[in-house]
């Protein structure tokens, strides 16, 4: 459902609280209690018909007898009452409820889960949110709202906290309070029947008074509504999540190396680097990572400056930094003469910047007014161990304006307990972020790092795709189909390359043999040394069996080995069918880097890819990193980035790079084919070798089965909708290809910018817009095609990227896909040809396919093109009185339409 009625649960005008109780210990009493003196200013009102009061305040015995229908209700009952109470708030107009209660299908009761369902069925026709069952229930601390049972009330503040467990709430409360942290929102959602993490990300995005969201996180419900919640809301604020249930292997089993390799927590890690957000692994790190996040100017890069007067703690952080992911910066030249200027001759002479312990103020003064002039570094780590030559507080105040002052990231860590705590409250004052240990410095530094990489992911413009391929779709079903039919879920290695080739990928070529004999008749006629495998649709691991064989030369030796090798498997796998072998030609690529390349279906996020190094020995290894689909250039060259081989891959000494732009392009080419080929559910490209020629795949393991659901629908991310292109042709007779907006066309849109009039730049976005910004640019070409969809027009036959843009089209829905707002803009030199026209009865009929019930856009008065052409397409029009000089001008696509 997403944010429908969300605003009633969480800023009710009145509330009922059924199954409140006077009794010592109960739940209903605590809930009462929290409620009524929490200070919340509408009416609460108690019904159980046990009690003529609760808290001193008249109970009622039922829903019916309340004098007026709540906003929300909290429902502490036992389970058997809770459908039929929600049955009768929904029908009485209530639009939300809390659900306290356990025992609704916990742990696979069959019983519970009908009770779960008739509950949701009860709510489901009057559109009422449940937060719940099995809840300590929600806080709104800033309206004065505790309806939970946990033992505090926290403050009000501006980060909201959403979290699966209840014990998760009361102990954040218990840790938040004595350190002063207020929250906007407080919510435990418990076995999350009806509201989910999604819908709280797209709620919390949107409310005013959230500054910064945090999650703790067991599972979600729908990944794709997920991925949408939580790519809009990181955009908007800062997401901090802390993900439990990381241990458990994902498919320890798994017949590919891929499967046994991407585990769940390592796709959820996946999903949350792609959405933007920031995921960390205490709860500690959880408020650390907030307070700096609020406080410190964003890095531009990982290398980290570390200024100490204790060499040993300097030492220490250095590792710390180095095992996080970061690298000490490299002080230059200059910046190494100024510091010997005003350090003692027994400084450090490098980074970390040792001072010496007995540094006076002047000194840790002198050294932070160095380093503010070294462009070479991205932040700064001061660190100050007690002594008695100075106070920890003098020191402090000697640096606290630089460092509050410098233009780059700065963290603090005042080593001490009693002795540091003026020192710390000090740079709080003054917004200096600062830890109570050097490692708890570094890692906030880190951080930021990594919310600065997810947040360029975001937002990144990715270059075209260097080579256009047309996958031969039909060649790849027909020999996925062929397996099908045949009963087998493993495509044979011959089955598996021709999908691999049916999209471009480079592949050994591989031919068939019956038999032995068979066998060395094809080495004799290739005419140089084969690999000889074993053919078996049982066996997908054929050198675990021993049934791979290297450098084979002659075609006798072909034969003898292929005998002993039929031998070895009969014996050791008497039940396994086989086929013959495979045989082909040697590949002579000396200096080669054996990569793998490998998809894998996830139960919650559905296919994900697997990149990293190959062999035989991959699993041993473990450097690999996964992404979810679809990639781009840029989203292939950072999944590549995160594996220890891609900095060999770069090229070192004598060796020269890969080819990294053919490594990238055949990610992209498997992405295309999870998208296209549903029925492949797990994939291995083991070994692909690449080199400066390019790539090879050498063996190829493919899984297929038998499914409904098209390849788009599986991904938590909606590819790009390919059936939306559509070639067009004008008045005048020119054909124009009109297509799905991509993200690399922002060049084409800052082209197209400035072929617009500044009187058509006033009248798109209703005020001056002097220059088209990266991100302005960058958030008009990558968009969440689930939610957003803009058409452009171009040339036909141009690649994205390379082609200009003459004219698009955009719709924003909102979260629940109910209404959207529209706009619309043509390149000034190509008015007049019915451009727009076009463009807004197409964007029309897409939200009329997606069942948007009204489409509204906000045009000037002055902008009667517009406004006529909207009137053509049926659109009703009023003014805005908020907005003197607008117009509102909507229609209701699904309606039908006159004429």
């Amino acid at each position: 459902m997403t944010v429908r009625n969300l605003d009633v649960l969480f800023r009710p005008r009145s509330l009922a609280v059924i199954g409140a109780s006077n009794r010592p210990g109960s739940v209903g009493r605590v809930l009462a209690h929290n409620l009524f003196h929490a200070g919340f200013e509408g009416p609460v009102m108690p019904v159980n018909p046990r009690y003529q009061a609760v808290e001193g305040v008249l109970a009622y015995p039922d829903v019916a007898s309340l004098p007026v229908t709540p906003d929300l209700a909290i429902i502490a009952t036992p389970p058997r009452y809770v459908p039929d109470l929600i049955g009768q708030l929904a029908e009485r107009g209530t639009r939300a409820a809390v659900v306290i209660t356990a025992g609704f299908g916990e742990g696979g009761d069959e019983a519970g889960h009908a009770l779960r369902q008739r509950m949701l069925d009860a709510a489901r026709p009057h559109v009422m949110r449940i937060i719940g069952p099995n809840c300590v229930g929600i806080l709104v601390p800033g309206m004065n709202l505790n309806a939970s049972f946990a033992q505090l009330t926290p403050r009000a503040g501006d980060i909201a906290f959403v979290t699966q467990s209840g014990a998760m709430v009361t102990s954040v409360m218990d840790w938040a309070t004595p350190r002063g942290i207020g929250f906007s929102h407080l919510v435990c959602l418990g076995d999350m029947a009806d509201v989910d993490f999604g819908d709280m990300l797209d709620f919390l995005a949107n409310d005013e008074e959230t500054r910064a969201i945090l999650l703790y996180m067991e599972g979600v419900t729908h990944a794709r509504k997920f991925m949408s919640a939580a790519r809009r809301a990181a955009r908007a604020k800062p997401v901090i999540v802390v993900k439990g249930g990381r241990e458990p292997e994902g498919a320890a089993a798994a017949a590919s190396h891929t499967g046994s390799l991407a585990g769940s927590d390592r796709v959820y890690d996946a999903a949350f680097r792609r959405a933007g957000m920031l995921r960390v692994f205490e709860m500690d790190e959880l408020f650390d990572a907030t307070a700096t996040l609020a406080l410190a100017r964003p890095p531009l890069g990982d290398r980290l400056a570390i200024v100490t007067n204790g060499g040993g703690v300097g030492v220490l952080s250095a590792d710390a930094l180095s095992a996080m992911g970061g690298q000490l910066a490299r002080l230059t030249p200059e910046t190494i003469e100024g510091l010997n200027r005003v350090l003692p001759p027994t400084w450090s002479h490098g980074n970390p910047v040792d001072i010496i312990g007995d540094a006076p103020p002047d000194r840790c003064r002198a050294a932070v007014e160095v380093l503010a002039a070294d462009p070479d570094y991205d932040g700064l780590l001061m660190l100050y161990c007690p002594n008695a030559v100075t106070s920890s507080t003098v020191a402090a105040q000697a640096v606290v304006d630089q460092l509050a002052a410098l233009e780059r990231t700065v963290v603090t860590s005042w080593i001490g307990d009693t002795s540091a705590d003026e020192a710390r409250q000090l740079f709080a004052s003054r917004g200096v972020p600062t830890y109570d240990t050097p490692s708890q410095a570094v890692r906030a530094f880190m951080h930021m790092v990594r919310y600065r990489q997810n947040q360029e992911l975001l937002a990144e413009t990715p270059e075209s795709v260097p080579h256009e391929f047309t996958p031969d779709t039909v060649r790849a079903r027909a020999a996925i189909d062929g397996a099908l039919s045949a009963g087998r879920e493993w495509l044979t290695e011959p089955e598996a390359k021709e999908v691999l080739a049916a999209y471009q990928i480079p592949t050994v070529t591989t031919h068939v043999a019956r038999d032995p004999d068979d066998a060395a008749r094809i080495a004799a006629e290739l005419g140089t040394p084969v690999a000889l495998k074993i053919l078996s649709p049982e066996i997908t691991h054929k050198s675990d069996v021993g049934g791979v064989a290297l450098d084979l030369a002659a075609p006798g030796e072909v034969r003898s080995i292929a005998t002993g090798m039929l031998e070895r498997v009969r014996a050791e796998h008497p039940d396994a069918r086989l086929d013959g072998f495979t045989v082909s030609p040697m590949v002579r690529r000396p200096g080669a880097y054996e990569l793998i390349v490998g998809m894998v279906e996830d139960p919650q996020f559905g296919p994900h890819l697997l990149f990293g190094q190959g062999g035989t020995a991959v699993e041993v290894i473990e450097d690999t990193a996964i992404a979810l689909p679809p990639l781009t250039m840029h989203l292939a060259r950072d999944l590549m980035s995160r594996t220890r081989i891609h900095r060999l891959l770069e090229g070192f000494r004598d060796r020269p790079p890969a080819a990294l732009e053919d490594v990238a392009t055949t990610l992209i080419k498997v992405s295309q084919l999870v998208i296209d080929l549903p029925q492949v559910i797990e994939l291995d490209i083991n070994p692909l070798l690449a080199d400066d020629y390019g790539v090879l795949a050498l063996d190829a393991r493919v899984r297929a089965r038998a499914t409904d659901r098209s390849g788009p629908a599986r991904l938590a991310i909606r590819p790009y909708p390919k059936e939306l292109e559509e070639t067009c042709e004008l008045a005048d007779g020119s054909r124009l290809l009109l297509r799905p907006v991509v993200p690399e066309d922002e060049p084409a849109f800052h082209e197209m910018f400035a072929h617009l009039t500044p009187e058509d730049v006033r009248m798109r976005f209703r005020t001056d817009v002097p220059v088209l910004t990266h991100a302005m640019a960058a958030r008009l070409t990558q968009l969440d095609y689930d939610r957003e969809m803009a058409l452009v027009l171009c040339e036909a036959g141009t690649r994205p990227g390379r082609a200009p843009v003459f004219g698009v089209a955009r719709l924003w829905a909102d979260a629940d896909g109910d209404r959207a707002e529209a706009a619309m803009a043509v390149r000034s030199d190509m008015k007049g040809r019915g451009l727009g026209a076009l463009l807004m009865d197409r964007i029309v009929g897409y939200a009329r396919s997606r069942g948007i019930g009204e489409l509204f856009a906000d045009v000037l008065v002055d902008n009667e093109p517009v406004l006529a052409l909207c009137r053509s397409l049926g659109f009703d029009s009023e003014p805005r009185d908020e907005e003197p000089g607008t117009v509102r001008v909507s229609i209701d696509p699904t309606a039908p339409r006159s004429g």
